[in-house]
């Protein structure tokens, strides 16, 4: 006689506000993603982090443009103003960070465009 498992439990994901519903792959936007973990330091400029919303702290960074302030975010960047960890800290996928990235340099004075998906480097 082989025994049988009495229960079996499967977790769901749960889409965080802001991301869009259904399908297994969902990716949150620039909102969800600042709220989840980058207002963790961009609220309060900790670590040299620009604020969130200030102009004056992002627009040498804005000027650098948008593929380079994703490839800090990405990977990290250490300078003379601070240092940013890749991803923040987190687990985000490439495209959910980019995202974050045109929200809150957007905030800021950008006019960057969230986008659907990043191009294979």
């Amino acid at each position: 006689m082989r025994l049988q498992p009495v229960a079996h439990i499967a977790f769901a994901a749960v889409p965080a506000e802001g991301a869009p519903a259904g399908g297994a792959a969902t990716l949150l936007n620039g909102k969800a993603v600042y709220e989840g973990i980058c207002f963790g330091c961009h609220a309060q400029a900790i670590a040299g982090a620009p604020r969130f919303g200030d102009k004056k702290a992002w627009a040498p960074r804005i000027a650098q443009g948008f593929d380079t302030l994703v490839k800090h975010a990405v990977e990290g960047y250490t300078g003379k103003a601070g240092m940013m960890p890749a991803k923040g800290g987190g687990t985000n996928e490439d495209v959910e960070v980019a995202r974050a990235v045109a929200y809150m340099a957007n905030q800021a004075g950008a006019s960057f465009t969230e986008p659907a998906t990043l191009g294979k480097k």
